[in-house]
């Protein structure tokens, strides 16, 4: 029975997770508002980092960052000062686009009877703000309306049938999130398609030329003009989204990737228009191949992008369709959107759980792996709490919804991923820095290209005489025009500020997206890269070393006293705190049959105990201190005291009318993997040390059973935010695991917090870091997910980087084909997404053995 207390105790925690974000939303200031931007056209680095300084330089904007892996722009604004439309209008007036969200709503519509009455509600919805289509069947009696629910919700679409005369009932409701984004692979797809079914005749059309020679064909020209018509579709059609969005920021006084792409496929594509005037060499076909590699590479890097938002859409997907509810007794099947608080589900063994609640009436087994990454069901029986999408491995449940929609664990769970994804790790702003002043480089870099082969061509082909004996384009004896064009044209192509966009976010969207799936949630980009650099983690005992869930085990008199006076007493004083000591203590009082005095004047005396009037008359339970500052002498029971401190029980000591009355021991039992996860965190060489309220001899007691070393006991609430500035002055880089209020300013004062998703809000509200699951070996596996994840982003940069600095220099000394350039530039993107998602092959489960 203890185990199985236990566990309803930690899925009650898990429910209070999420239900911060509504509690915190009270606290924060009500002149901020969050908003997150669906981005359009964000085609490279360079646009992220456009969008974002544009963003950030608005009037009322307090942060802005864009995540160019997700194509969303983060932003906090006051909402006094500007708005969401405002800030709308500025993105598209800096040349990129805001996807409006969309989603779908079926309405059975009753009462209408001719084409009249449905031409009349079509109508009616089509003028509604907010809808974008609408089409009404009659003699299906249903409307379909696509609309934006950042401007309009089903209720609200429901309510204009109403209002037309007409009844209507939510039928179905779907969100268009991930239709959006296979739309978008789709369409990738089919440019590729589109550029390689002319890039393969050019080939074709080539080839001849490459075995015979140009000049050995019989009519040369016609092999120019070839090329030239082959390619226009390719440069003009398939690339034009390419070539719109490059030069419409260059005529807004910005550039971009597809600035740079557009720029070299222009100018490999002139000179087969040039040919005809001047003695130029054709690099039409190399045009073609250009926007082909690239939008090949574009195509790619959405489909690897889209593996790197894997977890969030698997959370999307994981939501019931429809709930089965009680009305009258009767069960009848609703959409999950009509679902309110308060009803009550049926779930039998193997449906999902529709929605968040409680279990009114029967009992099963629920696999919450989702949850939590716990594999084993957890059993539920009336008055346990269930989270919604969670899976009915037996047993008939019937729930009352108590969270419906956006306060859903789930969707609290995708909220923080999204928003953590929205955040930057600190190694990001250096990248962020060269991408910004990138295209521009590179575009002046190209210049000087052009014009060097033009002042110095003997000089520079040296190195093309040395090289073309082993790189068959490489040709110095082209004309010095010729030779230019192709070194600038290879500059402009295989430059990509993408790679460096690209190596942070998408590591750290697929990190917190298994995070996520092992009850990991990660509240800031930051901690990925801090906790690579600590140096000591701290943990609170009672709570996360300890289950947290004490039991009396011993009662002892004072003289003049008996068992039932202490107890009496205690219990009493006790019954307005929320320690779990005190609780234990009352539950344990209760279940004898004790029947419990009155109290006033009940006060908790932080880091002591606890004090309250009966009769009159002050009642204290707590520790020696609070004793001796009530002027109390607690030497009469000391022994006693160091005995039950030798066993590591918690001895608090009652008094009652100024005399001490006895002592009630409580007992907290270790967590089962508290000492494993402790001895794998010291071999990954971190120090471990607890800190606890506690006095010595009991926190030592639990520190030797767990293999920690250090400890700090008897240390109050503003003495853990000391201990922890005291550590951090010596240079030090801490992390504080706790789940108490009274762990909050501690787990803010450290370089990371890490909260145990059983404690409570506040303390989760404080922490970079909430474990859903309650065992310390989610700890180890927090402090291995933010490794393996700061390990690919350093791996990320580092190709990315490197790729630059190599590649540039020998497309400068025309070493570089443009075509060759391209293929690295696109392979390049691709490889650095790729490595981020090869974090998945990482094991960050604790070590069992």
């Amino acid at each position: 029975m203890w185990a199985l207390g236990q566990i309803i105790y930690n899925i009650r925690g898990i429910l209070e997770l999420y239900w911060e974000r509504v509690n915190v939303m009270s606290g924060q200031d009500q002149n901020v508002n969050k908003e997150v931007f669906k981005l359009e056209g964000l085609n490279c680095a360079a646009c992220a980092a456009t969008v974002e300084r544009v963003l950030q330089n608005l009037a009322g904007v307090q942060t802005a960052q864009v995540n160019f892996a997700a194509e969303k722009a983060y932003v906090e604004f006051d909402p006094a000062v500007t708005s969401r439309s405002v800030i709308e209008t500025a993105i598209i007036e800096a040349g990129y686009g805001v996807r409006a969200e969309a989603a779908k709503v079926i309405l059975a519509v009753e009462g209408m009877h001719c084409a009249a009455c449905a031409s009349k509600v079509e109508k009616n919805l089509r003028q509604a703000a907010g809808v974008e289509t609408a089409t009404v069947n009659l003699a299906a009696k249903r409307a379909y309306v696509d609309y934006n629910p950042t401007l309009l919700d089903a209720e609200g679409i429901a309510r204009i049938v109403t209002n037309s005369g007409y009844k209507a009932v939510i039928a179905q409701e779907t969100k268009h999130e991930l239709d959006a984004e296979i739309d978008q692979v789709q369409r990738a797809a089919q440019k590729m398609k589109w550029a390689w079914a002319f890039t393969v005749p050019i080939m074709l059309w080539m080839l001849p030329g490459m075995i015979i020679g140009i000049h050995g064909w019989p009519f040369p020209r016609y092999f120019d003009i070839g090329l030239v018509i082959l390619a226009a579709p390719v440069v003009f059609g398939a690339g034009r989204a390419t070539l719109r969005s490059g030069i419409r920021v260059l005529f807004r006084g910005s550039a971009n990737m597809d600035s740079l792409i557009a720029l070299g496929s222009l100018v490999a594509f002139a000179t087969g228009l040039a040919v005809f005037v001047s003695p130029i060499q054709n690099y039409a076909a190399s045009s073609a191949m250009i926007i082909s590699f690239h939008l090949t590479g574009r195509y790619i890097e959405h489909k690897a992008k889209g593996r790197a938002s894997e977890a969030i859409k698997k959370l999307l997907q994981l939501e019931a369709k429809t709930a089965r509810i009680l009305v009258d007794g009767q069960e009848r099947e609703v959409p999950l959107e009509q679902v309110k608080v308060g009803d009550v589900m049926v779930v039998r063994p193997g449906e999902k759980i529709p929605t968040d609640g409680r279990v009114v009436a029967g009992e099963g087994a629920v696999d919450e792996s989702m949850a939590t990454g716990e594999s084993m069901p957890v059993y539920k029986t009336a008055g346990d709490d269930v989270i919604g999408a969670t899976i009915n491995h037996e047993g008939l449940l019937q729930i009352e919804a108590t969270r419906v929609g956006k306060d859903t664990f789930l969707s609290q769970v995708i909220k923080m991923v999204e928003e953590c994804q929205g955040t930057k790790v600190p190694i990001q702003e250096f990248a962020d820095r060269v991408t910004g002043i990138f295209v521009p480089t590179v575009m002046t870099l190209a210049a000087l290209t052009f014009v060097a082969w033009l002042l110095f061509p003997q000089a520079l082909g040296t190195v093309g005489y040395w090289a073309q004996e082993f790189l068959p384009w490489v040709n110095p004896d082209l004309s010095p025009f010729t030779l230019a064009i192709f070194a600038a044209v290879a500059v402009l192509v295989i430059a990509c500020p993408c790679a460096l966009g690209l190596a942070t976010p998408t590591a750290l969207m697929v990190g917190t997206g298994m995070g996520a799936e092992n009850g990991i949630l990660v509240r800031s980009g930051e901690a990925i890269q801090t906790i690579k650099e600590l140096d000591i983690v701290i943990f609170d005992k009672t709570g996360t070393i300890t289950k947290g869930k004490p039991e009396v085990t011993d009662i002892v008199a004072a003289d003049g006293y008996n068992l039932r006076d202490v107890l009496t007493y205690g219990a009493s004083a006790e019954a307005g705190s929320e320690h779990p000591l005190g609780k234990a203590i009352v539950n344990y009082a209760q279940a004898k049959g004790y029947e419990l005095r009155g109290i006033n004047a009940f006060a908790a005396i932080t880091g002591r105990g606890v004090r309250a009037e009966i009769d009159g008359q002050p009642v204290l339970v707590g520790s020696r201190r609070l004793m001796q500052e009530q002027g109390l002498d607690p030497s009469q029971l000391e022994s006693e005291m160091e005995r039950l401190e030798s066993e590591a029980k918690t001895a608090m000591l009652v008094a009652y009318a100024g005399r001490l009355v006895g002592v009630i021991a409580v007992a907290d039992t270790l967590k089962d993997d508290s000492a494993a996860a402790i001895a794998e965190l010291e071999k990954m060489g971190l120090t471990t040390t607890m800190i606890t309220g506690d006095n010595e001899r009991t926190a030592a007691a639990i520190a030797r059973q767990v293999g920690i070393t250090q400890v700090l006991a008897e240390v109050l609430p503003d003495g853990k935010v000391a201990a922890i500035q005291k550590l951090q002055a010596e240079g030090k880089k801490v992390a504080m695991v706790g789940d108490g209020i009274n762990d909050a300013p501690a787990l803010t004062q450290a370089n990371v917090g890490i909260a145990i998703g059983t404690g409570t809000d506040i303390a989760i509200e404080a922490a970079d870091i909430t474990l859903v699951r309650g065992d310390l070996g989610s700890v180890v596996t927090a402090v291995k997910l933010s490794q393996a994840t700061f390990a690919k982003i350093k791996q990320n940069l580092f190709w990315a980087f490197f790729y630059n600095i190599i590649a540039i220099p020998l497309a400068f000394l025309g070493l570089m084909h443009p075509v060759v350039a391209e293929i690295a530039m696109a392979t390049s993107s691709v490889t650095v997404v790729t490595n981020a998602n090869l974090l998945r092959r990482a094991n960050i489960k604790p070590d069992r053995s």
